[in-house]
């Protein structure tokens, strides 16, 4: 059976178990309801928001958690005694918590706030990667890799002379698994590799990735930015050792980020920012510091993007991932479908297992060309490099257009997007 049949199998299994048939009885008209942006029109048409991949909206649940920590309770966090910073204390670390159960993490002690999932990347690089590598160890990367899971390694191997190794992928986007092997060796120190890319939708066997990894000695880290909006992620059972997510692909907000680590392992990495709060004591000749997460959290925190985050991982999680998951699958199938059969169109990444993520171009148009034309239809693609340079010179192409769905999206989005794009192959062909 292949890995889709199996997936599949576990989404019924799992419904099932819940005595319920939720999978099969997802409805999208009413979670449209929870998104208020959706009801706008664009251009005098309805909105039919395709660019999740880059940035998903926001239901009311986020949006309301947000506005009333801001109108009722707000205070600075883990320093008052006062009855305002006492409750928002307790809304920021109830978000850490809630966290720690969607990945599955030990300890919420083992999830840290940043500012963005880029600054959690950043984070390794300096804190682990500045004490533990040294010249001549060897970092693997794909060559699917976001710009944000790139150039950290690159300013580390300019500033301590490590070595950064890459894994090609197929003309479909597959990793090349039997290449990811070769590459192994008693230098490979550190695997920093995407759960699935943003540019192709293929979804990398990451638990494979790990465990030859740590056969080998390495520890990993794992960008989920576009797995975590799509399916249930199990950071014990990946053994994964970092694992970092951005929140506003999640449908929470912006100006946040979260980084999983193993707390055995962020105990051992030094502090990368000082200020307050990640400090236990402070003196002019020397300072001492808190152990994960607040080592890590230097100054005044993204406090109610925290909430935001913590409504948004609620929102989901009533939703159930498995049934997400289902829905998306679907929408890739009937999009793959309908976007195929539009002359002089390339899908551009067909891995076996792909996200619901469309990458393509067309003969006719170029991909800036073809988001300028089906905005006009109110339909909003990503189009560009995707902040993945290397995988487009990979396929020889400086852009494509890209269509990312999410859990509102429906397949009457889909024809109006196929309708839009044929509008461009009348212009152009």
């Amino acid at each position: 059976m292949d890995t889709a049949k199996i997936r599949a199998a576990a989404i019924s299994a799992a419904a099932a178990r819940r005595g319920d048939n939720s999978a099969q009885a997802y409805d999208v008209e009413r979670v449209r309801q929870d998104f208020p942006i959706l009801s706008q029109e664009v251009h005098g048409k309805p909105l039919v928001y395709l660019d999740n991949g880059a940035s998903a909206q926001k239901p009311r649940q986020v949006i309301d958690a947000m506005s009333g920590a801001y109108e009722t309770y707000y205070a600075n966090v883990h320093r008052g005694v006062h009855f305002m910073s006492q409750r928002a204390t307790e809304e920021y670390e109830a978000a850490r918590k809630k966290i720690a159960t969607f990945l599955n993490a030990r300890s919420e002690n083992e999830i840290v706030f940043t500012g963005s999932a880029t600054e959690a990347i950043n984070l390794v690089a300096h804190a682990y990667g500045r004490k533990f590598l040294k010249a001549g160890d060897e970092i693997i990367l794909s060559h699917m890799e976001h710009h944000a899971n790139i150039v950290p390694w690159q300013l580390l191997r300019d500033d301590i002379g490590i070595v950064l190794r890459i894994v090609p992928v197929d003309d479909d986007g597959n990793l090349m698994f039997e290449e990811y092997k070769k590459l192994l060796n008693p230098k490979t120190k550190l695997v920093a590799m995407t759960h699935i890319s943003n540019a192709l939708g293929t979804i990398v066997p990451i638990g494979d990735v790990i465990r030859l990894a740590h056969d080998q000695g390495a520890k990993v880290l794992v960008d989920g930015c576009q797995a975590v909006p799509h399916m249930s992620i199990d950071v014990q059972a990946l053994d994964a050792d970092f694992y970092v997510f951005a929140p506003h692909k999640v449908y929470g907000p912006t100006g946040i980020g979260v980084l999983y680590g193993k707390e055995d392992l962020l105990n051992t990495m030094p502090p990368w920012q000082g200020g307050g709060d990640m400090i236990v004591n402070v003196s002019f000749e020397k300072s001492t510091f808190q152990k994960a997460p607040l080592r890590f959290e230097a100054g005044t925190p993204a406090i109610v993007e925290a909430i935001g985050l913590g409504a948004a991982i609620d929102y989901v999680s009533a939703l159930g991932m498995e049934n997400i998951a289902a829905h998306e699958e679907g929408l890739l199938h009937y999009a793959t479908e309908k976007l195929s059969a539009v002359d002089g169109l390339r899908i551009i990444g067909q891995a076996q297992e792909k996200a619901a993520i469309v990458s393509f171009v067309m003969e006719c148009a170029h991909p800036h060309d073809i988001g300028t034309i089906v905005d006009r239809a109110g339909v909003a693609i990503r189009t560009g490099h995707h902040c993945a340079e290397p995988i487009m010179q990979r396929y020889g192409l400086a852009a494509t257009a890209r269509a990312s769905f999410g859990l509102y999206s429906t397949r009457e989005e889909v024809d109006v997007l196929a309708d839009a794009i044929g509008f461009v192959r009348e212009m152009f062909g």
